[in-house]
């Protein structure tokens, strides 16, 4: 039966997120954290993407599970996403990996995070199922992929970016026919297949989908059952619906969410130093390619109660300044000049330091006099008197993170293993 144009797909779905990846290219970014619990673009987490898709999309239903190093997510969760009212039908349930099924088991893979919490779907009550993944930054409208994915009769309808045909070999890669039938999945492939009539482009997958709940619960129990399944989405039951059902590819391009200044669809998987900072720097462009002043469609997120942010001391070489930067609040930026940067809250700059291309995460302290250039600093971090970054490759690497790309990771553990060596 199609839907009706005034009926809301999302009023009978639910967002199923999958949020325990560790991201252990992020190295020490994710030593206390998940993945989906870093920080990012001043205020957010990056799992505040996932959950403000579904939110403004009108789902009201949504789990989260969980495994690694959660309680940072956890924590973050229950404090900026705890509006939810049971009395009108909403819920956010977090769902930790806790051996509900069997003594020794884990999740084993993000299909098994969903079989383990079968009971828990069937208790919302719900058609549609949308599994997400908790750790890309993005905005789009699910109801729309929802009513492409009812409309074509599809049993999984599969989340896809066009990419550029060479870059997709770090992708699964959809083979599709002309009217978006998914005719093969192919992971990592060294010759990705191209659009038909698109020769210099190829469809990747987001690690997002679409199931009737019906269908899926089915699904999810046949997998459990099968001793040669690494019971994972990609891995196992795409490609097997692939061969064996009808898998629809949607193009992000036609639900991505737009503001007026964004001239492309703007997806990020942020799962490196180099790709983490890039992002947080773009967003200090003069027209960023991802628009967060975007009322329309908000990210949702803890709002820490903070003062404003405060420049202080105008005088030659100690001047409180910020150009072309993103300065949070309960930030103080005394006699500091900061450019191209995102400070996120509580960051404080003392006088006669400067920062340049940093992305500073909550509550760093930057002494006087440090120079700190092409950086991420972990949240906490005390960065100590005079420290200069980002000026000699070989004495950053001595004693910090750097990346392929040239960018200095600075954590406080690493801070003092140096201080402990120079005294």
């Amino acid at each position: 039966m199609q839907p009706s144009v005034n009926t809301r797909l999302s009023n009978r779905a639910m967002a199923f997120v999958l949020a325990g990846g560790r991201g252990s290219r992020l190295k020490e970014l994710t030593d206390r954290r998940a993945k989906p619990a870093v920080y990012f673009g001043g205020k957010v987490r990056i799992i505040d993407f996932a959950l403000s898709n579904a939110l403004n999309s009108g789902i009201r239903k949504m789990a989260i599970a969980t495994q690694y190093k959660a309680h940072s997510l956890i924590r973050h969760c229950q404090r900026g996403w705890n509006f939810f009212r049971a009395e009108r039908n909403e819920y956010l349930d977090i769902l930790p990996a806790s051996q509900r099924v069997d003594e020794n088991m884990w999740y084993r893979g993000t299909a098994d995070a969903v079989t383990q919490n079968i009971d828990i779907v069937d208790s919302y009550d719900v058609d549609y199922v949308i599994v997400l993944a908790g750790d890309h930054v993005y905005k789009m409208d699910y109801e729309l992929m929802l009513r492409d994915h009812v409309e074509s009769g599809a049993d999984v309808t599969v989340g896809c970016l066009t990419v550029p045909r060479m870059e997709a070999t770090a992708f699964g890669v959809m083979h599709v026919d002309a009217k978006r039938t998914i005719t093969a999945f192919l992971e990592k492939p060294k010759d990705p297949p191209a659009i038909p009539g698109d020769p210099d482009h190829a469809l990747a997958s987001m690690g997002i989908y679409v199931f009737n709940w019906d269908f899926l619960r089915k699904l999810l129990i046949e997998d459990a059952n099968d001793p040669n399944s690494s019971h994972d989405f990609g891995n196992d039951l795409i490609p097997a619906i692939v061969k064996n059902g009808k898998a629809r590819a949607h193009l992000f391009a036609d639900s991505c969410v737009k503001a007026g200044l964004e001239d492309e669809p703007y997806w990020r998987d942020v799962g490196t130093i180099d790709a983490f900072w890039q992002a947080n720097i773009d967003l200090t462009d003069f027209i960023p390619k991802l628009d967060i002043y975007d009322t329309s469609w908000p990210i949702w997120t803890y709002a820490e109660a903070v003062p404003p942010a405060k420049f202080i001391h105008d005088e030659d070489a100690r001047r409180g300044s910020a150009v072309s930067s993103l300065v949070s609040g309960g930030c103080i930026v005394s006699g500091s000049e900061v450019r191209n940067s995102l400070l996120f809250t509580g960051v404080h700059c003392h006088s006669y330091s400067a920062l340049e291309y940093a992305v500073v995460l909550p509550y760093v302290q930057v002494n006087r006099k440090a120079r700190l250039k092409n950086c991420v600093l972990d949240r906490g971090v005390v960065i100590p008197e005079g420290l200069i970054v980002g000026e000699d490759p070989e004495e950053d690497a001595r004693w910090f993170r750097v990346s392929e790309g040239g960018i200095t990771l600075i954590t406080q553990e690493m801070l003092d293993a140096r201080a402990a060596v120079l005294g």
